[in-house]
């Protein structure tokens, strides 16, 4: 366990670096892309960020409250539906039309739901299109933005927010039916974008060697995602869970934001071109590799015999080729 001083003190650090760190977090309307922003903004001089979510109300009480914290923030909402990758785009050419360079691409939009599959005019999975093809959307389209900051020796750092633990413990993938039109369910769901988010970030690694990847995983953290699965109860609900948990289930807010702040920015976490200043294990079982899979509390999570088969079987590239498929078909106006 990364200790909570160390966290801070390594936090505290981040003024002494060059001012106008950019950061783009998606999902950040609620939660921890909210209380990541937060510290983020704490922590760092004249920050630009990019806040991406559908809920324009509670976005600038959000930015009211980042500019009370940090006067010298330049704050940017886009509003934006992530599920149709169309917007993902939209998002994306705004960015790149503002900045010439990215430090931090943080990534946590979700869609809670006990339906079954439900297609987008994409012809993806509205669950699967949020958890899984949007955030890849996302890299693929800001790459060249994370590689200018690297190749300025600035923190050049992806981070998405999901459970590594389903990919690294539960079965395999059905790679004829990896977006699951045909064998659908929230298991399935849950499993396929934790193991394919896994796979890609180690790809993606290899082939972007001064950015480094990590797929972490959040624990218990009270936050707005509840609010589409339980609809009008969800504040019932809430006051249930918190009455049988309390303290001891859940990560108090600030520490989840300064927790996966450390995650975004610290230099354990090296990419793979500088791989020998750590002695972190990443995602494919090598030091350094410059993709790592993380606990709740910055321990690398623990590499396991389901996670190397998916990768004996070549699942980097299957997964990877198939991820390059559906966004080449959806960028040009199609379905898949």
């Amino acid at each position: 366990m990364v200790l909570l001083a160390d966290v801070r003190a390594h936090n505290a650090t981040l003024k002494s670096l060059p001012s106008g760190l950019v950061a783009v977090f998606v999902g950040a309307t609620s939660g921890i892309g909210f209380f990541t922003a937060r510290e983020f903004v704490r922590n760092t001089t004249s920050p630009h960020v990019y806040l991406i979510g559908r809920n324009a109300t509670e976005a600038g009480k959000i930015i009211e409250e980042l500019r009370s914290i940090n006067s010298s923030s330049q704050l940017t909402f886009l509003q934006k539906d992530v599920s149709l990758l169309k917007n993902v785009d939209e998002a994306c050419n705004e960015i790149k039309s503002r900045e010439k360079q990215i430090n931090v691409l943080f990534i946590t939009c979700g869609y809670l739901t006990m339906k079954g599959r439900d297609e987008t005019t994409e012809g993806l999975d509205r669950k699967l299109a949020v958890q899984y093809y949007a955030r890849m959307r996302f890299i693929q389209q800001l790459t060249p933005l994370l590689n200018a900051a690297s190749q300025a020796n600035r923190i050049s750092r992806v981070v998405a927010v999901l459970d590594p633990q389903a990919g690294l413990r539960l079965g395999g993938l059905n790679y004829a039916d990896l977006d699951l039109k045909h064998n659908f369910s929230l298991k399935n769901v849950m499993l396929h974008a934790s193991a394919m988010t896994s796979l890609s970030i180690a790809h993606l690694a290899k082939t972007n060697p001064k950015t480094s990847y990590i797929h972490a995983y959040p624990s218990g953290v009270e936050t707005g995602v509840t609010r589409e699965l339980f609809g009008r109860f969800n504040g019932v609900v809430k006051t249930v869970l918190g009455g049988l948990a309390g303290r001891w289930l859940y990560v108090p807010q600030e520490e989840s934001g300064e927790r996966h702040l450390f995650a975004a920015t610290a230099p354990r976490y090296a990419p793979k071109a500088d791989g020998e200043t750590t002695e972190v294990v990443g995602s494919d079982g090598i030091k350094g590799s410059g993709s790592y899979l993380l606990n709740w509390n910055g321990d690398i999570l623990t590499d396991t015999k389901n996670a190397q088969k998916l990768r004996e079987e070549g699942g980097e590239e299957r997964v990877w080729e198939h991820t390059e498929e559906v966004l080449r078909k959806t960028s040009e106006g199609g379905m898949y």
